[in-house]
């Protein structure tokens, strides 16, 4: 079943419900599936790793927005997207521990003996495709720069 499929059903169930944070961060969503399938050269579908790649940008920016709500003393408005980000979230494939990220990071790192920072981009590349939705692409970057430095 395609994420935009689940995102529909549960857009639905949202309806139904009447729950206002989930369809709206239910929305959001769709809008995001919506707005790449028309960028995209193949408007039928969207890969899985595009679906992720979204699904990840709309929860770092719930998350960042949250951040400079509670800067400015809003906490009722950090509250709300820092729900959204939980619903949007549940969309995503389980996330990794940093243990396990960084175990798979010293496997990438040993299979191409990189050795300083210079191999830093080749060490992250794999462990993007390798890791894929499972991590925050910051906890990689941050584990890749321990490892190597």
């Amino acid at each position: 079943m395609s994420l935009e499929t689940k995102i529909t059903t549960a857009l639905k169930e949202a309806m139904k419900a009447k729950d206002a944070l989930r369809l709206e961060s239910l929305r959001s969503i769709k809008s995001a599936i919506i707005l790449a399938k028309t960028e995209s050269k193949d408007k039928d579908s969207l890969t899985k790793d595009e679906e992720l790649k979204i699904l990840q940008k709309l929860v770092k920016q719930r998350m960042d927005s949250a951040g400079i709500y509670k800067e400015q003393g809003r906490e009722d408005l950090a509250v709300t997207e820092e729900n959204q980000a939980k619903i949007i979230s549940e969309f995503l494939p389980e996330q990794l521990s940093e243990e396990e990220v960084t175990e798979i990071i010293s496997q990438i790192i040993a299979d191409t003996n990189a050795s300083g920072m210079k191999d830093m981009g080749k060490v992250m590349g794999m462990a993007s495709k390798k890791i894929g939705g499972k991590a925050d692409g910051k906890t990689i970057a941050t584990i890749v720069k321990q490892k190597l430095a």
